[in-house]
């Protein structure tokens, strides 16, 4: 008989995943993303992992993110597989979705969605091939109210400022800003110097400057478009008009931008602040962009990122859609604060209670309390086995259950419970018993 072949189970860099104890705070946090979302209206949507190509597509430059479905042993006559990929965010496959329910749902519609995401890129620090996204998006017929721009800010404000995260910022500009201004110069593809800009924080000014020139920019045009990038922080519009380009676009996105801010005035100071160079790479954009990202590890990349695009459901539809999003980086934050040591680790389970099996005779007996344990609340399971008691008691104290409950070993005899951290252990009723208040 030939020996089985052993695999050595090695980590796949870019999918991260956790322990159990650091799993249970990711969980909580999600408990309290998604109660945030929902605390202002918003409904929870689940799309599928995969979305056909032709959606991927449909909007982007987005092709070289793009995983593939490919079946190991595919039938070479069934092609259903070819046309899907894996979605690379969670707006795209959330326009198809609105398009396709279009005559089920009621509008405005304030979703949120939770879920992983593929995106076929370089693992790094904050850079992941698997990940999951906190989206909020608010879509409707024709327009969507400008103060949904304001709101989406206000509530991921609410949401991070519940978690324990080092200081961050929001960054907020505005797309008409941008392709005002370059309009205003006379610069034939705005579009290109958009993605240009969108590369600032990465590559620098004088390479930027550079693509610039090689898109056929002059010097000037150039130096003033990274005088506009450098705009940030109070009195946008004033500083805007010092360099001495107009146009009905530029006016219109300062006017946009500058009703965002106000309306999120009352937020504590330094929270949302204008910037000018935040450009938002991906094509569908239109007016309000976000970007936020630690205060003391700006390179780390955005933790939260979206904005507004125009007519990115009507790609599914002939009606107009416009919508405003914003999306929490869950894994890039988490996975920050768990390397740094920022993460206070939650249990290793989440039993409450484990219940010994004093004899297989007794297992019944077993089995009925923690029954009636988990009937009243409490998370509770029975021991597997009849080993010894004192192997059962180190197994819930390897896991750190906090309470060990003893069923009668004999008939007439009463149960008992131990708080694993005081070591008190005294008689107790399975129908009535209650922690002592810590």
């Amino acid at each position: 008989m030939s020996e089985q072949r052993v695999v050595r189970p090695t980590p796949i860099s870019g999918f991260p995943e956790w322990t159990p104890q650091v799993r249970a705070v990711e969980q909580r946090w999600l408990d309290h993303i998604r109660a945030g979302f929902e605390s202002f209206g918003f409904a929870s949507v689940e799309t599928p992992s995969v979305e056909s190509l032709d959606v991927l597509m449909a909007k982007g430059e987005t092709s070289q993110e793009v995983y593939t479905l490919h079946r190991l042993q595919a039938d070479a006559k069934d092609d259903s597989d070819a046309r899907l990929g894996l979605h690379f965010d969670l707006t795209v496959p959330f326009a198809r979705y609105v398009a396709q329910h279009f005559n089920e749902l009621t509008f405005p519609f304030k979703r949120y969605q939770t879920q992983r995401v593929w995106r076929g890129e370089r693992p790094q620090e904050g850079r992941f091939r698997e990940f999951t996204q906190c989206d909020i998006d608010v879509i409707n017929v024709d327009s969507v109210p400008l103060h949904f721009d304001a709101e989406l800010p206000r509530i991921v404000h609410q949401v991070l400022s519940g978690l324990d995260l080092p200081a961050w910022t929001l960054n907020v500009n505005n797309r008409k800003v941008l392709q005002g201004f370059y309009e205003g110069l006379g610069v034939k593809d705005p579009v290109a110097v958009i993605r240009a800009v969108d590369k600032l924080h990465k590559i620098g000014d004088d390479a930027v400057r550079e693509i610039m020139l090689a898109d056929g920019l002059t010097g000037e045009q150039a130096d003033a478009c990274l005088a506009l990038a450098r705009i940030r922080g109070g009195d946008v519009a004033e500083r805007v008009s010092e360099l001495g380009v107009t146009s009905e676009l530029l006016t219109e996105g300062l006017d946009e931008l500058t009703f965002v801010l106000d309306e999120l005035a009352d937020l504590p100071e330094g929270s949302v602040v204008a910037d000018l160079s935040i450009a938002r790479g991906l094509d569908y954009y239109t007016g309000t962009v976000y970007e936020a990202s630690f205060d003391d590890d700006p390179d780390y990349g955005s933790i939260c990122a979206g904005g507004r695009y125009e007519n990115l459901a009507g790609q599914f539809i002939r009606r107009r859609l416009p919508g405003v999003g914003i999306s929490i980086g869950l894994t890039r934050i988490f996975a920050k604060l768990v390397a740094e040591g920022r993460i206070e680790e939650g249990r290793i389970c989440p039993t409450d209670v484990m219940v010994v099996v004093p004899s297989a005779e007794r297992r019944a007996e077993a089995l009925r309390t923690g029954a009636g344990l988990r009937e009243r609340g409490f998370n509770t399971e029975v021991f597997h086995s009849t080993a010894k008691v004192g192997k059962q008691i180190q197994y819930a104290a390897k896991k750190g259950i906090p309470f060990v409950w003893f069923p009668p070993f004999e008939d007439g005899g009463e149960h008992e419970v131990k708080d694993m951290g005081s070591g008190d252990q005294a008689p107790a009723d399975p129908t009535t018993w209650r922690p002592a208040a810590g």
